[in-house]
């Protein structure tokens, strides 16, 4: 089972970039798209139905052209779930659920702290999250949370460490990072992974990505029940239709 997440920054740019060749050839089973930053009527789904996606399900952000997730999948899941039930979360389309017989898995996109007011939300929706999850846990325990979640968790995940004072590497984010996954979680990158200078996100700013001077945003966090079923993790930066890039997990089933 192949699972791709993909910041996409804007779906309906992204399809003007080649995109729907990039899906035909990366042909994962199932495709967790965040900042879709499109309502579905925007949208002409045919073109994903007719790349094999028959099943795609849209949760966008209440403000237009802001925020959203979606999952696109090959076989039907036997639940969806749009949002979390937290209101605050629900209103910027930041988490659809799939369901499917031996696992379920969850589009998310954390907020960034791009200012005082936005760290704030960053944090309170961190903590409500975490609570969430530790019940979902408990109904469901084969989850995979894909996903921006906009923090470093560690020094090896961004290319200039010193970078302490910025949202995406505040001491406090990492630690909340941390304390997450240590809380029945695994990395599935770095499982397979210890090196440096892999990032999933780079800055439009001062030729970043052609430099490699990049972070590492994006996960698939994989409940530890999981485990031995993981077979690779990887990160494909040359796919260009964002300042994100894919990140893949592959399960045996």
């Amino acid at each position: 089972m192949k699972i791709i997440s993909y910041n996409v920054n804007g779906i309906r740019a992204a399809l003007k970039k080649g995109f729907i060749d990039w899906l035909t050839a990366a042909d994962p089973d199932v495709l967790c798209l965040q900042e879709i930053k499109a309502q579905e009527d925007q949208l002409d789904l045919t073109v994903f139905k007719a790349a094999g996606y028959k099943y795609n399900y849209w949760f966008s952000a209440q403000k237009k052209g802001y925020s959203g997730v979606a999952v696109l999948c090959k076989e039907k899941p036997n639940h969806i779930v749009f949002g979390t039930g937290i209101e605050s979360m629900d209103f910027e389309g930041r988490n659809l659920r799939v369901d499917f017989d031996t696992v379920s898995i969850m589009s998310l996109y954390l907020p960034s702290g791009t200012n005082s007011d936005r760290l704030e939300f960053k944090f309170r929706f961190m903590n409500e999250f975490q609570v969430y999850v530790n019940e979902l846990k408990k109904e469901i325990p084969n989850l995979i949370i894909c996903g921006d979640y906009n923090i470093c968790h560690e020094e090896i995940d961004i290319h200039n460490p010193k970078m302490k004072g910025v949202s995406g590497f505040l001491p406090e984010e990492r630690a909340w990072l941390d304390a997450f996954i240590k809380n029945g979680f695994i990395d599935s990158f770095r499982i397979f992974n210890k090196e440096s200078d892999h990032y999933s996100w780079w800055s439009y700013r001062a030729n970043s990505r052609n430099n490699n001077k990049g972070w590492r945003i994006d996960y698939h966090l994989v409940t530890e029940t999981l485990k031995d079923r993981l077979e690779r993790a990887y990160i494909l930066p040359d796919a260009k239709h964002s300042d994100h890039c894919p990140i893949v997990v592959e399960l045996n089933k």
